[in-house]
């Protein structure tokens, strides 16, 4: 996998694009170091990519069970320490699905799609970060 970052303003906001999609993605800094907010910060796209990762696969394995979800919304929330450099010592994501759903079901899939399948979640407890979740059905 390959992705490229072009330089869009004389500042640091950059473009970012990936050889398996087309899409583009704004990337830019804080106000400190000339940020202009033109794009999502480079932290927060750490939060993203593992949302979106665990989100895919609880997605995936609650289809394959045959739930019913009807919405489902994730936020994902990270502390960071104050010294440089800035790096998370622990995330939470929260989980909310609505639709017809066994809990059961769903608190064992939340496990595994987190625990078990997210390769970003692995990369981030593996650099020593406490990574916990919570699901909250309709």
């Amino acid at each position: 996998m390959k992705v490229s970052l072009q330089r869009k303003n004389q500042a640091v906001h950059f473009e970012a694009s990936s050889e398996l999609s087309t899409i583009k993605v704004n990337i830019d800094g804080s106000e400190a170091i000339g940020g202009e907010g033109k794009g999502v910060r480079p932290m927060e796209l750490v939060l993203m990519a593992l949302g979106s990762c665990s989100a895919f696969d609880l997605q995936t394995i609650l289809q394959k069970q045959r739930q019913d979800i009807q919405d489902f919304h994730v936020e994902v929330e990270g502390k960071r320490r104050d010294e440089i450099p800035n790096i998370f010592t622990s995330i939470h994501i929260s989980f909310f699905l609505k639709g017809t759903i066994d809990e059961l079901k769903a608190q064992k899939a939340t496990e595994l799609a987190v625990k078990k399948y997210c390769s970003v979640h692995d990369m981030l407890v593996g650099g020593g970060i406490d990574i916990t979740y919570s699901l909250k059905i309709n």
